[in-house]
């Protein structure tokens, strides 16, 4: 997307300290490493960074013009500087604009686990029926909004963002600047809940979703009660679990889930009860978006896990499922369940610590080996200081490593060929380094 000077002062509101030139169209660029004559630049700020130090260089590099907030950072050889008060709002504002001048329909999905899998098959399912643009992979915050947006084709007439959070206004205001005409609040969990210190606030959170949601538009909710008490839009909710009386027939399989919904039958190439859940939020919003059953299914079909999620790899003894994308009590409990309803014996959890949980931490790790022990033919490995108090907790035989570094070994010399293995862990524990080691042999 492209701008005008005159859009770029009107839009942020900007106070002109200097102008010697407003022809053409320029783009915005955040980045004054790859930065040139094209481009206007706006430099944010980050807990460990501040753009407003590479100003300078964006100027010597031939920049047209610049944003500021702090009027000392002066360089006279860009053709115009703009004064704002909040360089990050001024990007939102441009990005919302552009937005609002293509127009499409735009449906926000947050949630405390499945949010981006419930993005990508509503991409999937979307695509099926009109032309869909969709935040990549980990563009969930403020600043990858703002990219989603301004990196939108014109012609785009459906949009599917991601909205994560980490702390109370931030999915307000990712809601402020994107307004929705279709929002989902997939689940509401204990995923950050170290930081919010309780579900009740992480319900509060992911319901600020509908904040700057149009009044006519939909809100499709996880159906829970803590949800039902904390949702206060006055619009249209239409809540959806799998208790509803319209889902009939689930069959899950080893890697694939059918299911009937509404007197349709869907079919995923993916297992888990989870999964049919995310998906009963993307029929709903296709539904409402007049894509057709037919269509909803096929783009359903297509659907295949990113990477990290349920990705499935064998090697010449071992099956390996990594799910080591993220973690958190509720989406591991899923994960479990559906490894071990699906997966014929030998089969092994290799399970690592599960982060952002505050002071209870340990009960949480705890209350997960407890629930492993309504499972029989369990094998255990567990990674990190966290993790193994979900082996203290269990009755199943398990092995415990402080970190990744001799996991690999562990299971080529010990684990019987063909086993199936479930990896899963919060991204920090960077379980892909022990899947590479085993990849490798």
């Amino acid at each position: 997307m492209k701008f005008t000077y005159e859009e770029l002062v009107k839009v942020t509101e900007a106070k002109v300290l200097q102008c010697s030139n407003t022809s053409g169209s320029l783009s915005i660029s955040t980045d004054s490493r790859n930065i040139n004559d094209t481009n206007v630049y706006i430099p944010l700020k980050g807990e460990k960074f501040d753009g407003h130090n590479f100003i300078q260089d964006a100027v010597d590099k031939g920049v047209r013009g610049y944003f500021t907030s702090d009027k000392t950072k002066i360089f006279p050889a860009a053709k115009f500087i703009l004064y704002v008060e909040n360089t990050l709002e001024a990007y939102l504002k441009l990005a919302l604009y552009y937005k609002e001048k293509v127009n499409p329909v735009t449906i926000a999905i947050t949630g405390s686990s499945g949010k981006t899998t419930t993005k990508e098959m509503m991409a999937s399912v979307a695509q099926e029926a009109y032309k869909t643009h969709k935040s990549p992979l980990n563009h969930n915050n403020e600043i990858g909004l703002c990219q989603t947006l301004l990196s939108m084709p014109k012609d785009t007439e459906v949009l599917i963002v991601e909205m994560g959070m980490r702390g109370l206004g931030e999915i307000e205001l990712l809601s402020k600047y994107s307004r929705p005409d279709i929002a989902i609040i997939a689940n509401t969990g204990t995923a950050h809940i170290g930081r919010l210190g309780s579900e009740e606030n992480i319900a509060k959170a992911k319901c600020e979703i509908s904040k700057y949601l149009h009044k006519e538009g939909t809100l499709f909710a996880h159906d829970t009660e803590l949800i039902r008490k904390t949702n206060d839009f006055e619009g249209e909710t239409v809540y959806v679990g799998l208790n509803s009386p319209e889902l009939k027939n689930i069959e899950l399989n080893q890697s694939s889930s059918k299911f009937t919904y509404k007197n349709y039958t869907y079919e995923l190439n993916i297992e888990g009860r989870h999964n049919i859940q995310n998906a009963l939020f993307v029929i709903n919003a296709a539904l409402k978006l007049g894509i057709s059953e037919q269509k909803i299914a096929q783009g359903l079909k297509k659907y295949k896990p990113i990477e990290k999620r349920w990705e499935i790899t064998e090697t010449q003894s071992l099956k390996i499922i990594n799910d080591s994308y993220n973690s958190n009590p509720e989406s591991l409990k899923a994960a479990i369940s559906t490894f071990l309803s699906t997966q014929k014996p030998p089969r092994l959890l290799v399970l690592g610590d599960m982060g952002e949980l505050g002071k209870d931490e340990k009960e949480y790790h705890k209350q997960i080996g407890e629930f492993l022990n309504g499972y029989e033919n369990v094998m255990l490995i567990t990674v990190g200081d966290l993790a193994k108090h979900i082996a203290k907790n269990t009755k199943h035989q398990s092995v415990s490593f402080a970190d990744n570094k001799d996991v690999a070994k562990y299971i080529l010399n010990n684990v019987e060929k063909g086993t199936t293995i479930l990896f899963k862990a919060s991204r920090s524990m960077k379980f892909e380094e022990i899947i590479k080691e085993l990849n490798q042999q």
